[in-house]
């Protein structure tokens, strides 16, 4: 998305349909990503009731926040390869400690990845089918605060999808360039891909519809996301 025109990132921002799924809700939303830069924002969907299909044993409220001292590996398996994300709770411990969370307790198994922007961001951890189908997916159900922004947005960032301030929910997107100068301080970022880019790359590539939104056509699945701790 990166390569996308700075009204890209201010028409994502503000489209609903795209929804990173972030901030607590289910309805759908465009990856709403910092604005101020060439290409559409990630956005999400501001909160309503939790998407189908969660497991019983995850949060219903937001999960308590991860200590500054504390890291943790979530590694996502899909068909293009493993991701694997270092996650830090001194970047931000609300966005790191509900992240980890929601791995944990199987949320992200069965997700997609809906929304592919190359030279931008891929964006996923909501639907678990197009974001055109029940609107009441895209989301936990519940809404957290932001996170300050204290590291830019290079290649490989991992941090929240929201719908407005204070509205993250598990929706994500993982950064495909150096967006330091397009996106606003507005997204919490959590983590970095510290090995799988090329699987990023991939899922990146793979054919979207060409609408602002950048919606996959075939979405790539998250099948198992797993938590390592040191």
């Amino acid at each position: 998305m990166i390569a996308a025109p700075a009204r890209r990132l201010a028409a994502l921002a503000l489209v609903s349909a795209l929804a990173v799924a972030a901030c607590g809700g289910g309805s759908t939303a465009a990856p709403i990503m910092p604005s101020g830069g060439p290409t559409q924002a990630p956005s999400a969907t501001p909160a309503s009731p939790p998407a189908a299909g969660i497991p019983a044993d995850c949060p219903t409220s937001p999960p308590p926040p991860m200590a500054a001292d504390e890291t943790a590996t979530v590694t996502l398996a899909t068909e293009k390869g493993d991701i694997v994300i270092e996650v830090k709770g001194s970047l931000a411990p609300n966005a790191a400690g509900n992240f980890v969370a929601l791995a944990e307790c199987g949320f992200f198994d069965g997700t997609v990845f809906h929304r592919l922007a190359p030279g931008f961001v891929i964006q996923g951890g909501g639907y678990r089918q197009a974001p055109d189908g029940d609107p009441n997916q895209g989301g936990p159900g519940y809404q957290f605060a932001d996170d300050p922004v204290t590291t830019a947005y290079v290649r490989g960032t991992v941090a929240m999808a929201n719908a407005g301030p204070n509205t993250n929910g598990s929706q994500f997107f993982i950064c495909l360039a150096d967006l330091s100068q397009s996106l606003a301080p507005s997204y919490s970022i959590f983590g970095t891909v510290i090995q799988g880019m090329d699987a990023v790359d991939a899922i990146a590539a793979m054919p979207n519809d060409g609408s602002e939104m950048s919606l996959a056509i075939n979405p790539v699945v998250i099948t198992k996301a797993t938590v390592t701790r040191p």
